[in-house]
């Protein structure tokens, strides 16, 4: 069984609750908290404890982490709709914990056991490594999404930045540089994981709340974005703890682009037998559809 910490700046977009949800209804899976990251941190903080709820699973804490770049030198990017329509409910003083505190204590009382699943910007964790720079060697291993390497068969179509990374690329690089296992899942694999309203529909099918619930958040951040398609990013970096066959890897080396400019948030890659990170190229996108229409919406 995986022991996971999932950092998330869940409701950016819907995939962040997909990729919760899917974790707890994985019994290969045990979410020891969650951590939420950039922005509204406490909002974000409201919709994971809206899915906990929604799963029967309102015990595992929540945590609000950091809400802007590490050095404070870059304004905040789109941050998406957070939570709209959702009828959030406040939980006042229940997220008394911060993110980071958590994240330290959490790996160190638990050496090679827990796994940091990041799946926006890396601003918690690098603070976490910079209080506590041990992090590296004791946690059992870092899974996340974010990055491009456009080295994939679909290359030439993908952007050469990456959302998570450019919102805080000073923290990015101490990730990448840390020394820690690192599976990287950028855009080269979650951009073939794409989806339609039509789609979105049919995942609802089965008329559950938590079903009703994930597809209006993927209709609405349709509307936010203005087009009729979007992609299943974040759930990948779950997916792939209960099915590793689902990608094909390759050892590279990864360093981060963070000076200012056009290409601020860079992930730069060279393949390596010894580089520093596991990254994804490929993925079964049939079969990792299959698992999350069976896991989550019962029409597959």
């Amino acid at each position: 069984m995986s022991r996971i910490i999932l950092d998330t700046d869940i409701g950016t977009n819907a995939d962040d609750a997909v990729a919760l949800a899917l974790a707890l209804r994985s019994t290969e899976i045990r979410i020891e908290g969650i951590t939420t990251v950039y922005g509204k941190v406490r909002t974000r903080a409201q919709i994971a404890q809206k899915v906990l709820n929604l799963c029967g699973a309102g015990h595992i804490p929540v945590c609000p982490g950091i809400e802007l770049p590490l050095l404070r030198n870059r304004p905040l990017l789109r941050a998406g709709i957070e939570g709209k329509g959702l009828h959030l409910e406040e939980s006042g003083s229940k997220f008394d914990r911060h993110a980071v505190d958590f994240i330290m204590q959490s790996v160190m009382e638990h050496p090679g056991e827990i796994t940091l699943v990041m799946i926006g910007p890396h601003t918690n964790v690098a603070a976490a490594m910079i209080r506590e720079p041990r992090i590296a060697e004791c946690v059992k291993q870092i899974v996340m999404m974010g990055g491009v390497t456009r080295l994939a068969p679909n290359g030439s179509d993908l952007s050469p930045v990456e959302h998570n990374i450019q919102c805080d690329p000073e923290a990015a690089a101490i990730v990448f540089s840390s020394g820690a296992p690192i599976l990287m899942l950028g855009l080269d694999v979650t951009r073939q994981a794409v989806f339609s309203r039509e789609e979105a529909d049919h995942m609802g099918a089965s008329g559950t709340p938590l079903a009703g619930t994930l597809v209006q958040m993927m209709h609405d951040f349709m509307d936010y974005m203005q087009r009729d398609f979007s992609y299943m990013c974040d759930p990948l970096a779950i997916a792939v703890l209960i099915d590793p066959t689902l990608i094909r890897t390759k050892r590279m080396d990864i360093r981060v682009q963070y000076e200012r400019g056009e290409f601020s948030g860079q992930t730069i890659a060279e393949a390596c037998a010894d580089g520093n990170v596991e990254t994804a190229l490929e993925v079964d996108t049939a079969r990792f559809f299959e698992l999350l229409n069976h896991r989550l919406f019962f029409t597959g």
